[in-house]
């Protein structure tokens, strides 16, 4: 059952993925009945942790903290070659152990480096997804995806896709009524296929009404500009 959640961060760490992780893992939700989980943010040691937004945060637990997790959160990460060892091995011994493994977006390289994405169904972001299969050729990504579980392996596409693969690990432990509570309590859609498309080439589409059409033609060539009615 999951009850404790670490988030990794390591350097340039992606503010907005790692809030998608917290969102979900971390808030006390108990005047909702929901399950509280024990949830901390770590480093490789404690200490101040640049992101890639230019302000830092403040951690207070190092690797030791994922020793006791049963699910360790990977935010997006620079995709970098330089990757801590100390971490990488923390992640390799956290699922050796029995903890299931979370990345969302970037945060797959991680993963990839830590040897964890070898012979597994893995994604990121559609357009690091060429990039994470040249660098991890053992890994088998799926570019065309939002999410995919090849337990305890959980990757997710590109930053709000998170939201859908967390979503998923708390309808597979909790069941789809909690997972629902708390997708109203983010106000996000309760449920979206992890094998839906990331994304759906739409063109604008033509106006059937003439009338329409050209105050449209006319808006669209004053973006600029404060329109009134």
């Amino acid at each position: 059952m999951l009850r404790n959640v670490a988030a990794l961060v390591l350097d340039g760490v992606a503010p907005f993925e790692l809030g998608v992780i917290c969102e979900a893992f971390g808030v006390d939700r108990s005047d909702q009945n929901l399950p509280v989980l024990d949830f901390d943010v770590c480093g490789v040691e404690p200490g101040r942790i640049p992101t890639s937004m230019g302000f830092a945060i403040d951690v207070e637990h190092g690797l030791e903290r994922l020793e006791t997790a049963d699910l360790v959160g990977v935010p997006a990460m620079p995709r970098g070659d330089a990757y801590p060892d100390s971490a990488l091995t923390a992640l390799r011994a956290a699922v050796d152990r029995g903890a299931r493994v979370l990345s969302v977006c970037s945060g797959a390289f991680v993963l990839g480096a830590a040897g964890l994405l070898d012979g597994r169904k893995c994604t990121t972001h559609w357009r690091f997804a060429e990039e994470l299969a040249t660098r991890f050729p053992a890994a088998k990504v799926d570019p065309n995806v939002l999410y995919v579980d090849s337990d305890p392996i959980i990757t997710s596409a590109g930053t709000a896709a998170g939201l859908d693969a967390c979503l998923h690990l708390w309808r597979k432990e909790y069941g789809a009524s909690i997972a629902l509570t708390v997708a109203r309590r983010m106000v996000v859609q309760p449920h979206r296929d992890g094998g839906q498309a990331q994304f759906v080439e739409s063109p604008i589409q033509a106006a059937e009404s003439q009338t329409l059409a050209s105050v449209l033609d006319y808006m669209s060539a004053r973006l600029a500009e404060e329109l009134t009615v």
